[in-house]
């Protein structure tokens, strides 16, 4: 139906994305859009986040957000509370506000439960499209065979306009839901001591866009209506709050600047990175994005002296020892990149990537003590990745080094399994449960794979 096919744009019911492995930035060399993964820009977003949800009743950690690569700006709520926001958005915020505002409005969706009233929406208007196009089709079929050409043309009248009612209904309950989530982005923000001006002019700078040119239309726009009224009542609304004029802090829009920095430098050709952040500016962010692309063209070298400045102008920021750790992996010296990520751990115990990255570069040094050193910090690293496949994939290597077969073969179990290759967890799996005891507990996980992957199937 017409109308279910607009909804599905408005709501952004579902997106097509492929989950990535690696456990440190990383995006899709694919095609299609994709989840990136990166432990800097997830604490920034929880960081955005976690007051916006207390405020609105949620538990933060029931929550999740979740970053897509894709240049243009856009936000959405999906399959329940799972928030989707695109790198174009975290790109061209020119405040952390602008982006903590869309964030309230995506909250405000949850909090007030509009998938599932939508849901029921498009359910009961369908009805009309339903009925319409019975009573439309009857009319055609009657006319043809009585012969009366105007009342076939009045029958397909019927069905046209039909689903054209059911288009205007569903989409002024959209409005509805959006200045909805207007408000309770408003009602939030105050709560937290915090402007809504960013949140109002990104939202009048894309409609504005909107009205200027549909070709280049950003797809938040296509998802969140954004008619003249409501734009005047979210001005109204923000302007009214006391804490209108409060400014970003400067530690976190340094950190918003840094965000911007690494995602010119890690999706952005060499070239452009280095036009964008000019030798000539020696901020913060400028080397930060400049040794990030060094390090990905090759010049580990230089890209660590260039990091090794970070790190003395600014040695509370654990992300800049983490880079380092990151460019002496990929620069072929694993055995260096374990001092900087074991001085980012304890910084930050509770980052599973990065305890993940650490255990890689255990693993490099093809060392069987430091092959154990790095099985401790995959099973730390679980605690909140469980379903990271990178996870299982490195203790399968580790348990390799170590010489214990079974276990390894468990371990590549559960890393196709979350990876959806089933037919490789399937015979994994399998080969593991034949060496462990009947009823063990590596023989109860080796199980409950086939079982899934089984109910899978059915």
């Amino acid at each position: 139906m017409a109308a279910r096919r607009i909804i599905a744009a408005l709501c952004a019911m579902s997106v097509a994305f492929a989950s990535l492995t690696q456990p440190v930035f990383a995006q899709n060399k694919g095609s299609g859009p994709s989840l990136i993964r990166d432990a800097e820009i997830e604490s920034l977003i929880r960081l955005y986040t976690k007051p916006i949800f207390q405020a609105a009743g949620l538990n933060p950690e029931s929550v999740h957000v979740y970053l897509i690569n894709d240049p243009r700006i856009n936000a959405f709520v999906a399959g329940g509370q799972r928030i989707f926001i695109n790198t174009g958005l975290l790109s061209q915020a020119k405040t952390p506000n602008e982006v903590i505002g869309v964030l309230a409005h995506e909250t405000g969706h949850i909090a007030g439960g509009h998938l599932a009233r939508m849901q029921n929406e498009i359910a009961s208007k369908s009805n009309i499209a339903i009925i319409g196009m019975l009573v439309g089709a009857a009319a055609v079929a009657g006319g043809a065979v009585a012969g009366n050409g105007e009342v076939a043309q009045a029958g397909g009248g019927i069905m046209m306009g039909s689903q054209g009612l059911t288009q205007r209904l569903v989409l002024s309950y959209a409005r509805a839901l959006e200045a909805s989530a207007d408000q309770a982005a408003i009602k939030f923000l105050t709560a937290t001591g915090q402007s809504g001006k960013g949140m109002l002019n990104l939202f009048q700078k894309l409609s504005q866009q909107s009205m200027i040119s549909l070709r280049d239309i950003s797809p938040y726009v296509m998802t969140h209506p954004m008619p003249v009224d409501r734009i005047h009542n979210l001005e109204i609304a923000v302007k009214g709050s006391k804490y209108y004029d409060t400014p970003d802090k400067p530690e976190i829009m340094l950190r918003h600047q840094l965000m911007q920095a690494k995602l010119v430098g890690f999706m952005q050709p060499t070239q452009t990175v280095f036009q964008h952040y000019p030798i000539s500016d020696n901020s913060l962010s400028a080397r930060y994005a400049r040794a990030i692309a060094m390090f990905r063209s090759g010049d580990t070298r230089n890209a660590v002296m260039v990091i090794d400045t970070l790190i003395r102008d600014l040695p509370s920021d654990p992300y800049f020892l983490e880079l380092k750790g990151q460019a002496l992996l990929e620069g072929g010296q694993p055995a260096q990149a374990v001092a900087p990520l074991r001085q980012t751990i304890k910084m930050l115990p509770n980052s599973g990537l990065i305890r993940i990255m650490l255990a890689q570069a255990l693993l490099g040094t093809e060392n069987k003590a430091n092959a154990e050193a790095a099985l401790t910090e995959l099973k730390l690293a679980r605690k909140t990745e469980d379903d990271t496949p990178s996870v299982y994939q490195f203790m399968a290597m580790a348990y390799g080094q170590m010489g214990d077969i079974p276990r390894a073969d468990l371990a590549t179990a559960e890393a196709a399994f979350y990876r959806g290759d089933k037919k490789l967890a399937e015979e994994k799996a399998k080969v593991a449960m034949a060496t462990f005891k009947r009823g063990s507990p590596d023989w109860l996980r080796a199980n409950d794979i086939l079982n899934f992957v089984n109910r899978s199937d059915e």
